[in-house]
């Protein structure tokens, strides 16, 4: 069975049990503190379970993109050394948000797996939850009679906390679970040994297939457990090893969600997969799922970064590119390559790859290329180790900087230098990730209290789009440390704060009554709480206030995100549909926006676009806003959507004109109150990725004054009102002109300078040497060396200069100098001590740079040293 019949069979059923078929929720998660990704089918329903948002429907079906490579659940070092672990997985799962629990549950899911696909029962075990003392959790016998029914008493596994009470993180839903293991063993080795002695010892081919959680407590802050509002049911059943049992196979990687992928990556190494050693096998692996992973999140709108959920991106890839390079051979960009071959197996079930291919392929293309010279600059710095070493172990402070700063990873690190016999202090190594794990957790640090509840309303009212004040309640508190620094967060019952969300930031303002006034600092979304952030805690928090959003910020805020619609819609005009949104960021005081385009943006288009936008304020457009229009709707009448946002059944749809987009934010009523556009700046943020940033109003018309200004002082200066252009453009041709006299006259100098060193060569040691200082730079001493080359055979010439402080040196070899055993690029290292520098270089030609330019001349004189001694 063919794993996309799998998965439709798995919807298929549960929609026949009654199920909403939903589609996947984007794998890269907003608005949630806790999670970067999506790590489990039910993330994207964490509000129901919490009470926080109502269910649109009581049971639903999916399969959820997930990722798993940071927090609890961290599996990315397992992943392709096993064959069953995965960064980017598919979940199937079904939900019942306060509908049925354990009975259908676990019925269903053995006439599911038994009946529809077909798996012999007797290859399968089930678990329960045996209690725990500890936290007072009762053994979950209703469980285990209910699988009874099915299963003989010898296959239901008593399981403790660690597996069989399922938890989403530190804190939130939770509850006692049943999983259920298959045994994929041939008969000979389960005869041998019982399948019940193997599950949950990390068996390859004993794992779990599913695990359907009965989801009824929460776990707060204090580690407390307290009942959620209603018991829900919560599955989940990996696809990748439902379609191992499902096919025969005894590893993930055998199946056909990961077969397509890594022939495709043997056409590329020309080697083959299981053909050879380990490592070669694991490198295969690892590119196969990681380009899930990466592929997926990029369409998701993540790119690769240097910081929070775009670093875990970057440092996946450049794991597969690490075992790709080391092991396959594979020097070259080659994984964007793949992305055709992820379109052609998963792009029906998830048309984000193909609506964004051309995207991830080139944001890949650049990664690749971009860790591809940082690992050659590694190793060069490892060779330049190597050379310069004399107890053969790299200590560990010089492998973190190879990883710190380089990027270079530890394994390739030990890797290269055990080719040539040398080993790393990595007990040295992890104390000072360990010291750069402390600081960085400690410049991050949040401790969170548990919410402290004043009154029993779990709806929040947002009316800012109508009102900037309004009389509200404080429901729920809570104190948070950042830094060490106290805040206090505030939950209203009704409030015209907006909480940052859709690239505007959120809302500041006050709320005060008789007695106080608290400011507020921020607002910001969690989950479905707007949350507001308060530098202290109310007197009296259960007393009624005034809320007050600070309206000018508002005001400018709008107007910039109003523009930024405007912007969005003159981009596609000018430069083509195929322009996305990307990013964004709307402030009081600019707009920023981020769009898929793959080339630079022409001077020519830029006044054209800023033209379109400026022509849309003058035509004062109204604003026509649907806020609860059905999606369908919107979506037909041109409304632009985001890849990577979760929408609901009704949208908010905002017009401007002909400018209609899927949007949250606050606008201004019509679009002569944005007043002026100017944009400042256009630029490439990687690869098909531009941002322009732009002013409106004020912000816009003082920029342009001081536009005007700094040009008028460019005219005083030139002493030319009318033609400043043409006094700069007199200015350009006479430095030209300068720079040409210049560069004559080093020549001549380097020409007289070479007829002296050819004068001054001697024969030392077989070769013809010479060695002085000379007030030539880099490039001018770099082709007076290659012109002596060219002319003496038996040359070594060392040439030393000082440039802005700074000592250089210079060494080339004739032909018959390096056939004699000279190497330049080794002996400029080891004469490069006494400037206290470092180089490197080619056998006949190598540079060296240092900060002791006192040392010039011991180091010419250690240069004819090595040749006496030769």
């Amino acid at each position: 069975m063919k794993v996309r019949d799998i998965r439709q069979k798995f919807l298929d059923f549960f929609a026949s049990k009654g199920h909403a078929i939903v589609p996947s929720a984007p794998m890269v998660i907003q608005n949630d503190p806790t999670l970067m990704f999506t790590n489990a089918g039910m993330n994207p329903f964490k509000d129901i379970f919490l009470g926080n948002e109502p269910a649109r429907h009581p049971r639903v079906a999916d399969t959820q993109k997930c990722l798993r490579v940071s927090g609890k659940h961290n599996d990315l070092e397992e992943v392709g050394v096993d064959t069953y672990h995965h960064t980017m997985f598919e979940m199937l799962g079904n939900w019942s948000f306060g509908d049925y629990y354990k009975d259908e549950a676990i019925t269903w899911a053995w006439e599911l797996l038994t009946v529809v696909y077909g798996i012999d029962p007797n290859l399968l075990y089930v678990t329960v939850f045996e209690g725990d003392e500890s936290e007072k959790l009762p053994a979950d016998d209703e469980a285990r009679k209910l699988w009874e029914r099915f299963v003989d008493s010898s296959r239901i596994l008593p399981g403790n906390k660690k597996d069989n009470f399922w938890e989403m993180g530190e804190t939130g839903p939770c509850g006692p679970c049943s999983e259920i293991h298959i045994d994929l063993r041939t008969e000979a080795e389960r005869k041998n040994t019982p399948g019940a002695e193997l599950v949950n010892h990390d068996h390859p081919q004993v794992v779990e297939v599913w695990n359907l959680v009965f989801m009824e407590m929460n776990r707060k802050a204090d580690g407390s457990l307290h009942p959620l509002p209603k018991r829900h049911i919560d599955t989940g059943m990996g696809l990748e090893r439902l379609a191992m049992a499902l096919q025969g196979k005894t590893s993930n990687y055998d199946t056909d969600v990961f077969q397509p992928l890594i022939r495709a990556t043997e056409k590329q190494c020309r080697m083959s997969y299981g053909a050879s050693d380990s490592k070669q096998d694991v490198a295969f692996r690892v590119v196969s799922d990681h380009i899930r992973a990466i592929a997926f999140a990029i369409a998701d709108g993540q790119l690769p970064s240097n910081t929070g959920a775009g670093y875990v991106i970057r440092r996946i890839l450049r794991r597969a590119v690490r075992y790709a390079f080391s092991f396959l051979n594979l020097r070259e960009p080659f994984l964007h390559k793949l992305v055709e071959v992820l379109e052609g197996e998963m792009g029906d079930a998830f048309p984000e790859l193909k609506a964004q291919r051309n995207l991830i392929e080139n944001v890949m293309r650049e990664e690749e290329e971009t860790f591809l010279r940082t690992l050659e600059k590694g190793i060069s710095r490892i060779e330049e180790l190597i050379q310069n070493g004399k107890n053969k172990e790299l200590d560990g402070e010089t492998a973190f900087e190879l990883y710190d700063t380089f990027g270079f990873p530890i394994d390739l690190t030990a890797l290269i230098l055990s080719e040539a016999g040398w080993t790393v202090n990595m007990e040295g190594f992890e104390a000072a990730l360990n010291r750069q794990k402390e600081r960085s957790r400690a410049a991050t640090a949040i401790e969170t209290a548990d919410w402290v509840l004043v009154s029993d309303n779990p709806e929040v009212e947002f009316v800012g789009y109508d009102n900037l004040s309004t009389e509200v309640h404080i429901t729920r508190y809570r104190e948070v440390t950042v830094k060490k620094k106290k805040q206090y967060q505030l939950v209203l019952n009704r409030t015209p704060f907006y909480p940052e969300g859709g690239g505007q930031v959120g809302d500041t303002g006050r709320i005060e009554n008789a007695a106080e006034r608290i400011e507020i600092l921020d607002t910001r979304r969690e989950n479905n709480l707007i949350v507001h952030f308060a530098d202290k805690l109310p007197k009296d928090p259960a007393a009624a206030f005034t809320a007050y959003v600070d309206a000018q910020k508002r005001g400018t805020t709008a107007a910039n995100h109003s523009a930024t619609h405007l912007l969005h819609h003159a981009l596609r005009e000018v430069l083509g549909t195929h322009v996305q949104q990307k990013g964004s960021l709307v402030h009081p005081d600019y707009l920023r926006f981020d769009f898929s385009h793959f080339s630079k943006v022409s001077v020519e288009e830029l006044e054209r676009i800023e033209d379109m936008v400026n022509s849309a304020i003058e035509s004062n457009l109204p604003l026509q806003e649907y806020r609860d229009i059905p999606q369908e709707e919107a979506l037909k009448r041109g409304a632009m959507a985001l890849f990577g946002e979760k929408y609901g059944d009704t949208v908010r749809m905002i017009e401007f004109g002909e400018s209609r987009e899927l949007c949250g934010g606050c606008h201004v009523p019509g679009t002569g109150n944005i007043g002026l556009f100017k944009i400042v700046s256009e630029s490439g943020i990687a690869a098909g990725i531009r941002r322009v940033e732009a002013l409106t109003g004020a912000a816009a018309r003082n920029h342009v004054k001081q536009e005007m200004e700094l040009l008028n002082k460019v005219r005083e200066t030139l002493k030319n009102f009318n033609d400043p252009l043409k006094s700069i453009t007199g200015l350009q041709e006479q430095n030209t002109k300068l720079q040409k006299e210049v560069e004559k006259a080093r020549r001549a100098g380097a020409a007289n300078l070479k007829d002296e060193l050819k004068q001054k060569l001697e024969n030392v040691g077989g070769v013809l040497f010479a060695a002085q200082k000379a007030d030539l730079d880099a490039g001018a001493a770099k082709d007076l060396c290659f012109q002596l080359r060219n002319e003496v055979p038996q040359l070594f010439l060392v040439l030393a200069s000082e440039n802005d402080g700074k000592a250089v040196l210079s060494l080339v070899l004739g032909d018959e100098a390096v056939n004699a055993g000279f190497n330049a690029g080794k002996i400029i290292r080891e004469i490069a001590t006494h400037i206290q520098g470092g180089g490197g270089g080619q056998a006949f030609f190598a540079t060296a740079g240092g900060k002791n330019t006192g040392g010039i001349e011991a180091a010419l004189r250690a240069a004819r040293q090595i040749v006496e001694s030769a």
